[in-house]
């Protein structure tokens, strides 16, 4: 079993191993770019990919179908939506999952170790990932690796329940990566980066054309990442390499194939953090630098994956596309666990659990839609339908020493000095299957010249069966969700808006008699005003939520390196303002703001290690063709949390400001200097369990970039 920390146990990797962004590419045929003379362009309307950000300066967009799988604009969307575009990416260097998901509007990102990381959002856990709008819900919402930024155009937030393309409504969110595709005419770009810590990255990016009549047409994009970190023995290694071809087949058709790969290869890595509490129940205050990693610890996570689709636009508008994807996880770790809370004084009291773990999963996944307009009472709508299904197998081994207990030197003076055992005292494994079967519909009704109606449903029926280390891991649940939305157009510019969408996500949990949590039910309802200019180039929006989900899965103690949990209700509501684009002439704004509160069903405040108030902001302001300047504000409140009566673990609120300079030499040569945590700002990356580790201190990057 992988860990004996609470929420990481052996369901957790395995699902995620299987079910993380195993979704094929949607193939493009309209990039926003000018066709040559002589050239048929195949059109792509509907629940296709809206038009890239990479050849935009903006921080918005006008278009995105991750909602509800249709093309609407983020006023015609009924629940709050966030982009990070790639020209918001490349000023802040943002080139982790976790970078961008830290600016986005409600988000927070709590990292648990460098590679395990959880995102939350309206107070629960986010689970439901997509990549070009098409995915599968994880069961929980821990991330493994260092997932890169730089095989994406975009990345979207949908917060809310969005059970109707993403298969479960979880009321937090849902993130789709939207992958860079082949352009119809030549381009390519390159930069080198050097940081902090001797961190050095280096990315390609080719596209274009591969015959002259531009039929054919494919992109490349590779590169990574190798470097040393504040945390003592952390090293970081990273490769990447996505490539795409697109074909032309007629004037209406296209057929694309890609495969992406990546593979993180740290060593130094922690499992589990560091302890937050001395032995007298007082928190701790240690070194930033403090890791309790052994130094011969490693975590290599592998993940590759193969597409082919095929789509097709008929005279009427409709267009009807299929997906095929496999995709293979890979995971091999030698990990040190130190658990226990020290003594003040002496810092002992810390005691080992080293462990060998590895994780092999495969999935196959098909999807088929048809989407299109048709008229009824003398007004045009549009509908969308589908079909999705996916088998995933795992299998896990867990290799352990006789060594397990072992009092460890004092943390003052811990330097990974530890025997490596041979794991050879004993031995746990795990070998089951997952599938997943969905129906889904969705329509954009016009009711009136100002007044619409959307309205969705999606039926999923999820089962399983096999053995998780010695349990019964077989479960069959299914459900409907249907969604509504209702959106009344007040000015040309300004539109009201109300959403419901019902909550059914299945769970793996054991409760305390050793049995697995029923489904956790409940509804997420949300209503506001949504602003966009008439050129779209800014949109803004004012939210106001509330979920109620049933026995969700909150967890209780841990026994014989079991977690066990119990069922608990919960209640959330909160408000946010948020506004995206060009604010001034020049001026390209991200900002957003959340105030929440979650109770449980005796009305108690709960989950206060999440924070009850966050404010994101990310400005850049072109001074000239040559030169821009920029700063990222992140403050989030007070969190705390209550492990007894007598121990508590608390964490201010904090404010962490970024900054950026880039100054143009030419058309094709740039440079840019990125400086992180201005002030060196010492927090807490999360307090939401008894170990944890401390945010990175003030860092800079230089990087210099060319494009063609």
């Amino acid at each position: 079993m992988l860990s004996p920390v609470p929420q990481r146990s052996s369901i957790t990797l395995a699902v995620l191993g299987a079910l993380n962004f195993t979704v094929p590419l949607c193939a493009q045929a309209a990039d926003g770019t000018t066709t040559e003379p002589g050239l048929s362009a195949v059109v792509v309307q509907g629940s296709g990919p809206q038009q890239a950000t990479e050849k935009s300066s903006s921080y918005t967009v006008k278009k995105s179908n991750a909602a509800t799988g249709l093309d609407l604009t983020p006023a015609e969307t009924p629940q709050s939506i966030s982009v990070v575009t790639r020209a918001q990416m490349d000023d802040f260097k943002s080139s982790t999952a976790n970078a961008v998901l830290d600016g986005v509007t409600g988000v927070t990102v709590q990292r648990y170790e460098e590679d395990r990381t959880y995102y939350t959002a309206r107070g629960f856990d986010i689970t439901n990932f997509q990549v070009d709008g098409l995915g599968m819900p994880m069961a929980f919402g821990l991330v493994e690796g260092d997932i890169d930024t730089a095989l994406y155009d975009r990345i979207e937030v949908i917060r809310g329940a969005n059970g109707l393309m993403s298969s479960t409504g979880n009321p937090s969110a849902t993130v789709n990566y939207v992958r860079k595709r082949p352009t119809r005419q030549l381009q390519a770009s390159g930069s080198i980066s050097y940081g902090s810590w001797s961190n050095k990255r280096a990315t390609g990016d080719i596209a274009g054309p591969l015959n002259e009549s531009g039929t054919l047409r494919g992109r490349l994009v590779a590169g990574g990442e190798d470097g040393d970190s504040y945390l003592d023995r952390y090293h970081k290694r990273k490769t990447y390499l996505s490539a795409i071809l697109e074909a032309d087949l007629g004037e209406a058709s296209v057929l694309s194939a890609g495969y992406s790969y990546q593979n993180n290869r740290p060593t130094g890595t922690m499992w589990g953090g560091l302890p937050m509490t001395w032995s007298d129940g007082t928190q701790t205050n240690l070194d930033r630098s403090t890791s309790t990693a052994a130094s011969w610890a490693y975590w290599t996570t592998k993940t590759q994956s193969a597409f082919i689709e095929g789509k097709h636009v008929f005279d009427n508008g409709w267009q009807a596309s299929t997906s095929l994807t496999r995709r293979e996880s890979h995971q091999d770790s030698n990990l040190f666990y130190a658990y226990g809370s020290p003594d003040r004084s002496t810092g002992l009291g810390l005691y080992s659990y080293p462990s060998l773990y590895t994780l092999d999963s495969s999935q196959n996944q098909l999807d088929a839609r048809a989407s299109g307009p048709f008229t009824l009472l003398g007004r045009q709508h549009e509908l969308l339908f589908g079909a999705g299904y996916a088998r995933a197998n795992i299998r896990e081994y867990s290799g352990y020493g006789n060594d397990i207990g072992t009092a460890l030197s004092s943390i003052y003076n811990w330097s990974g000095n530890y025997p490596q055992p041979d794991y050879s005292a004993s031995s746990n494994s795990s070998n089951y299957w997952l599938r997943q079967r969905t129906l889904y519909a969705a329509s954009k009704l016009q009711l009136a010249d100002k007044l619409k109606l959307i309205l969705g449903a999606n039926n999923t029926h999820v089962s399983s069966a096999g053995d998780n280390y010695g349990m019964d891991y077989g479960r069959d649940d299914s459900a409907t969700s249907p969604y509504t939305g209702l959106l009344y157009t007040l000015t040309p510019s300004v539109t009201a808006y109300s959403s419901f969408a019902s909550i059914f996500t299945a769970q793996n949990q054991l409760s305390g008699s050793g049995s697995r949590l029923a489904p956790a039910t409940g509804y997420s309802t949300e209503g506001g005003l949504k602003y966009a200019s008439a050129d779209g180039r800014l949109n803004a929006s004012v939210a106001v939520f509330r979920v109620r989900q049933d026995n969700l899965a909150e967890y209780v103690e841990t026994v014989n390196l079991r977690d066990l949990y119990r069922g608990i209700d919960t209640y959330a509501q909160g408000y946010e303002l948020e506004a995206a684009g060009e604010v001034l002439r020049g001026v390209q704004l991200s900002a957003g703001y959340t105030a929440q509160s979650i109770r449980d069903s005796a009305g108690q405040v709960a989950r206060t290690y999440m924070p009850a108030h966050t404010l994101k902001t990310a400005a850049r302001w072109q001074i000239n063709e040559a030169l821009k300047v920029g700063a990222g504000l992140r403050w989030q409140g007070d969190t705390h949390n209550d492990l007894s009566s007598s121990s508590v673990i608390r964490q201010d609120d904090y404010l962490l400001i970024d900054l950026m300079a880039g100054y143009a030499f030419n058309k094709n040569l740039s440079a840019d200097l990125n400086i992180y945590n201005l002030t060196d700002k010492k927090y807490l990356n999360s307090v939401r369990w008894s170990q944890n580790y401390y945010g990175a201190p003030r860092s800079a990057m230089v990087t210099l970039s060319w494009k063609y």
